[in-house]
């Protein structure tokens, strides 16, 4: 007979299994992650099934079975109350045609079941945000019964963070790799309040083909508390965030990503103690 943890956690699908697979129960980033954990370094976590934008409350059975879960990945990690970082995995969200980038809330060094479980609960409702229903009004997808899954990841304490292009969104040419990085945490990039440096990279040879070092004024980083943005110490502010070789191994991440998946991508990874993480994998929306 199943333990009542393991009825709980029968609810929660984990990346990396099977059953965390399908975009019509986890959403299309948490099953797109999970796809590629098996041969990608991406950080451990778990999937809360999709959930309606309305609720006030988390459905009864999701309290205990996140904060079972919870508890599960802390064990996996060694570690008691672990951070996490928590984000939206809508069904038709990081699709080929809508990517809904940057229109949910994110939620970064989450620590404890408390704080994880209201998180989730805000991360749900921003389905039903203002700037979320307007992208989907622009996008011509359902207005109503929106369901949103959510994504509870092992927080990577990044010391460089980057978007990487496997073809220019810029210029529209599929013969170039584009790497925007930074210091820190992603979110100052995704967030536009620092101007990334910017590589260009040359599929055919893999070659740098440009670079564009820019005055790196601001990053995000953790805090006791969460998560702050705070000056970038002098000395890295005009500093290359990635070197020739990190640039290389971003570009043959991407690059082999688009092979396995058919199509253009756009990343988000991270640089943290020398390791390279894959946070997300999406198709490129914005082609011409």
């Amino acid at each position: 007979m199943a333990t009542i943890v393991e009825e709980e956690l029968h609810i929660i699908r984990w990346l990396g299994e099977d059953d965390c697979h399908d975009d019509a129960i986890v959403g299309g980033k948490a099953a797109s992650l999970s796809r590629l954990a098996a041969a990608h370094a991406v950080p451990p976590g778990f999937a809360v099934p999709a959930l309606l934008s309305h609720h006030e409350d988390l459905p009864g059975a999701l309290v205990p079975a996140i904060s079972a879960a919870y508890q599960v990945l802390a064990a996996r990690l060694g570690t008691t109350d672990p951070r996490v970082a928590v984000r939206s995995s809508a069904i038709d969200e990081d699709g080929t045609d809508s990517s809904f980038a940057g229109q949910h809330d994110t939620y970064l060094n989450i620590c404890g079941v408390d704080a994880l479980l209201d998180a989730v609960k805000r991360c749900a409702r921003s389905a039903a945000s203002p700037q979320a229903l307007a992208y989907r009004t622009r996008q011509g997808l359902p207005m109503h019964d929106v369901r949103i899954a959510v994504l509870v990841q092992s927080l990577i304490p990044s010391d460089v963070s980057a978007v990487v292009f496997s073809a220019n969104p810029v210029t529209g040419s599929r013969d170039e790799v584009m790497i925007n990085a930074s210091w820190g945490l992603g979110e100052s990039i995704v967030g536009g309040s620092v101007t990334p440096d910017t590589f260009v990279i040359n599929k055919e040879n893999l070659e740098l083909a440009w670079r564009d070092i820019s005055r790196k004024e601001r990053m995000t980083v953790m805090t006791a508390a969460g998560t702050a943005e705070i000056d970038v110490p002098a000395d890295l502010q005009l500093k290359p965030s990635l070197d020739d070789e990190q640039v290389h191994e971003m570009a043959t991440l991407a690059l082999g990503l688009e092979r396995l998946l058919g199509h253009e991508v756009d990343i988000e990874c991270a640089i943290a103690g020398g390791e390279l993480y894959l946070l997300q994998c999406r198709p490129i929306t914005t082609l011409r």
